[in-house]
């Protein structure tokens, strides 16, 4: 018989019924991502903006490849936020730590120096991929034993929680931003993560006591031998930057180049590496190759749904016209469009899941996939009209970005929680613990892909190169559709 008296919660004490720690979790993840998305929605119109607007004057090629490493690399950065975790911190010290960076590298990005926006972006990327790797995994501890059935409900509360601050931050950081000053919409992102952090701290102690447990803690020896090698490595980039900068060839390309190039190399390489293992039995190899199909797949969805902060917002920005029933209103409004879509959909296609699921007509986890794919290109391909009416220089009706991002939506509903799903399904029993982490990185391989075009010099806003993407994304899902069934027998074992 189980012992229910540490895990029911007390009376009195609990958040919709559920322990006052996923209070703590709900708030701290809301206000982080709050600080995220506003920032995330000034991001690439701050950085194209003339300097005599108060932005930083790139070249819209260039704002768009900065934006794409920057998701990426927040992403990519998960996999050693939960290795930091695992092996040295624990999660509830890892998410102080985490929401202390974010703070800090907000308000850097509110100092008006180009070096000092840089600096902080560094901090925020850093301390995104920490909170991302750690906080769902302190709302997991808090339901055990008797809990844990409610665990599936518990993650609905969480992720509303992310929607909610998605959908405020640009109505209040963007306007902010857009209507008073850029410096001053990144200072409010941080005096939100200042918000979180402080209640973060206040609420700690409902938490699990699991979540101060560092998993695989490294000993003294591996630790310092750990320390001197990072800071071998470290010193590399410290010195071929200095010389670099000192020799006067410095410019912003010597960073983004080469992070694109580790965004695209690291997730092949992960990929391939654990595809290979010899320690894999034949199923868990079979379900790999199965995975590296979705794996692709996904990364071909983000390269074209993460264009909806950069591309498309700078479309925004320049071509759409922002009065609707009398009111005028920020670019960034329309970055709010895709969180409240999700508040309204998500529980519809829950439910259509288990309602199909019940009749036994539930589409298979690959034709999900191939659906969201096509939805995506799709989404571009309701982009082209817009895009060939904005060519004379006239602004154009709010009403296609609310068509683009409604079809985003329903398409990152085929991919992103069923993504999430198969990850934990096909993963090899060795790696676990680390598949989430690779799942994310279909998002910094996608990104990146977007950088190395805009990098190699291609229109993202122009008509050839949106065709183009339309036609891959459509193409490839449909290529999935169709060898659906092949692809479901590599499951093995898993439905």
């Amino acid at each position: 018989m189980t012992d229910t008296s540490e895990a029911a919660p007390s009376p009195g004490r609990t958040f919709f019924g559920h322990p006052r720690g996923l209070s703590t979790l709900f708030l701290t993840e809301m206000w982080e991502r709050f600080s995220y998305y506003g920032m995330r929605a000034l991001l690439a119109v701050y950085l194209a903006a003339p300097v005599s607007e108060g932005g930083l004057g790139f070249p819209e090629n260039t704002a768009i490849a900065i934006f794409s490493v920057y998701l990426s690399m927040v992403y990519l950065l998960t996999l050693p936020g939960g290795w930091v975790s695992d092996r040295f911190l624990g999660p509830r010290k890892s998410v102080t730590i985490a929401c202390v960076i974010i703070m800090v590298g907000h308000f850097l990005l509110a100092v008006p120096t180009e070096g000092f926006f840089f600096a902080g972006l560094f901090f925020v990327a850093i301390g995104s991929g920490l909170v991302k790797a750690n906080i769902s995994t302190m709302v997991g501890h808090l339901y055990v034993g008797a809990l844990e059935w409610r665990r599936d409900s518990a993650f609905t509360i969480f992720y509303m929680g992310i929607n909610l601050g998605a959908f405020f931050a640009p109505l209040v950081i963007g306007t902010i931003g857009q209507k008073v000053g850029y410096h001053l919409g990144f200072a409010v992102a941080g005096v939100g993560m200042a918000i979180g952090l402080v209640q973060y701290l206040v609420g700690r102690r409902s938490l699990s006591p699991h979540s101060d447990v560092v998993p695989a803690p490294m000993d003294a020896a591996h630790r310092s031998a750990l320390v001197r090698k990072g800071l071998l490595w470290l010193l590399v980039p410290v010195v071929f930057y200095a010389v670099v900068g000192l020799s006067g060839h410095y410019t912003i390309d010597w960073v983004v180049v080469p992070l694109t190039v580790i965004g695209l190399v690291f997730p092949a390489w992960t990929l391939i590496r654990i595809r290979r293992d010899p320690e894999l039995t034949p199923p868990e190899q079979q379900r790999m190759t199965a995975y590296v199909w979705l794996f692709v797949a996904a990364a071909i969805f983000w390269m074209i749904y993460d264009q909806g902060g950069s591309t498309l917002n700078i479309f925004a920005d320049r071509n759409t016209d922002t009065e609707f029933a009398g009111i005028d209103f920020p670019s960034s409004w329309f970055q709010s469009l895709n969180p409240l879509f999700i508040m309204a959909l998500g529980p519809v296609f829950a439910w259509l899941w288990q309602w199909l699921a019940r009749r036994h007509k539930e589409p298979s986890t690959p034709a999900k996939f191939a659906v969201g794919l096509i939805l995506v290109g799709l989404s571009f391909a309701v982009f082209l009209p817009a895009l060939a009416a904005a060519t004379d220089g006239s602004l154009v009706s709010p009403m296609w970005l609310v068509a683009i991002y409604l079809v985003q939506t329903v398409g990152e509903l085929c991919v992103s929680p069923v993504g999430l799903s198969v990850t934990t399904k096909l993963a090899p029993e060795k790696y676990g613990s680390q598949m989430m982490g690779v799942w994310f990185l279909a998002v910094t391989a996608g990104d990146c892909v977007t950088s190395l075009a805009s990098l190699a010099g291609a229109n993202l806003n122009g008509r050839p190169f949106v065709v183009a993407e339309v036609v891959v994304a459509v193409l490839v899902g449909v290529l999935i559709l169709l060898f659906r069934k092949r692809i479901s027998r590599m499951f093995v074992g898993h439905h």
